[in-house]
């Protein structure tokens, strides 16, 4: 029983994600998208997208990935992604990861932690694949949404396009896809 309490504290402390405010807003809607939001989202799109990675992947271990890589956020908070890659931020999500992880019993943890580093590292067919379709929720919600984030941001073309043309790694023809979209919004003028 002591081992099911442990769990169920752990179920009860992630809910605090449900109240990570993320910087885009869901399509169709005025209020911003919360970070569990974002995780069920894009563990529905990496199931509904599979068969446009680009190597065999293990569906299970990325959805997996995808259900814990926001879990940091618990702690460090949400940061837009064109801002967020720092060495400070990711300590700051390892930290929160940690102390979320270490609530688990028998050690149960250790494996969730192993997981998220290897998505963060993203060298492993099914950490590409993961990190391409983290990455889609965002720019559907600013190509459907007028750019909203972009230009609340004043992020340029060339951001965008630095830092999510990392989806072909994970997918090509998802990139492929977006990248006509992507331009259209340029011209459109969603971006900054």
């Amino acid at each position: 029983m002591q081992d099911i309490d442990k769990v169920l504290d752990f179920i009860i402390e992630i809910e605090k994600l449900k109240n990570v405010q993320r910087k885009t807003r869901p399509v169709g809607l005025d209020r911003f998208e919360n970070s569990a939001e974002h995780s069920w989202h894009v563990c529905l799109a990496a199931l509904m997208l599979k068969d446009s990675a680009n190597e065999v992947i293990d569906i299970n271990r990325v959805i997996r990935m995808l259900l814990i890589h926001d879990l940091g956020e618990i702690d460090a908070g949400d940061t837009i992604i064109y801002q967020s890659e720092t060495p400070e931020l990711k300590a700051k999500e390892y930290a929160g990861l940690k102390r979320l992880f270490d609530m688990l019993p028998n050690n149960q943890g250790t494996e969730f932690l192993e997981l998220w580093l290897e998505f963060e590292a993203g060298m492993t067919p099914d950490a590409k694949y993961a990190k391409a379709i983290d990455r889609l929720p965002p720019l559907l919600h600013n190509l459907h949404g007028a750019g909203h984030s972009w230009k609340q941001h004043q992020i340029s073309k060339e951001m965008v396009f630095k830092v999510n043309s990392r989806i072909a790694q994970g997918s090509e023809p998802l990139w492929h896809n977006l990248e006509d979209k992507l331009n259209q919004a340029a011209s459109d003028g969603l971006m900054a």
